[in-house]
């Protein structure tokens, strides 16, 4: 099960991908876990992504193409991996598919969980978490139900915030879904539904 999970942010893909770990063991490889994890071990690629943070600039695909490849050597991975926050673009998925093919590993799907924007904002802009225990809700809890602590509102979830996240999104990886479509690739999932229905409906597309 090789598979690329695609979504917008709040759409629930971590949540997903959390089950699919939880039940078959699938490592989840995350892009941006993985340039904090080589950037803090200090790898040859490591130190070059860190270069290009420290100016504030984005890590070149070929970097990440060579954390990902790096990744994909580490023993975890022969039962198969769920690919996360990468590709973000067209060019991207090229040059993974490439990669993948040359390591003759190819992608078994892209999964997307696709929910509308509207119900996106609407379920960012109510999530609340605790400034004690870091425990997420909605906002409808006035204090925390583990900890009794206060819960606020973070930046990033405010509603400006979240459609600015939401038009990068678009611009960027509606092209990366053309690609997969075309590719044959791409398995879409109704997320706007019971986590666990969604979860169903996502084993039954996989085959698994």
């Amino acid at each position: 099960m090789n598979i690329v999970l695609l979504g917008a942010p709040g759409a629930g893909k971590g949540t997903q991908a959390a089950k699919l770990v939880a039940e078959f063991g699938t490592p989840h490889i995350s892009t941006g876990d993985m340039l904090r994890a080589a950037v803090k071990a200090g790898t040859p690629l490591g130190k070059k992504a860190q270069t290009y943070m420290n100016a504030g600039e984005l890590v070149p695909d070929e970097v990440i193409i060579g954390l990902v490849t790096e990744r994909l050597s580490e023993p975890d991975t022969q039962k198969g991996f769920i690919l996360d926050g990468f590709p973000r673009t067209s060019a991207q998925a090229v040059a993974l598919d490439a990669e993948l093919s040359r390591l003759n590993r190819p992608l078994d799907a892209a999964l997307l969980v696709d929910v509308k924007f509207d119900v996106i904002i609407k379920r960012l802009t109510s999530r609340r978490m605790c400034k004690e225990c870091g425990f997420i809700g909605t906002d409808a809890l006035s204090s925390c139900p583990k900890c009794g602590g206060e819960m606020y509102q973070r930046s990033d979830d405010n509603e400006q915030t979240v459609r600015n996240r939401l038009e990068v999104y678009e611009r960027s990886t509606a092209p990366l879904i053309d690609y997969y479509r075309g590719s044959d690739l791409l398995v879409t999932v109704d997320g706007d539904r019971d986590v666990e229905l969604v979860y169903n409906d996502i084993k039954q597309l996989l085959h698994l």
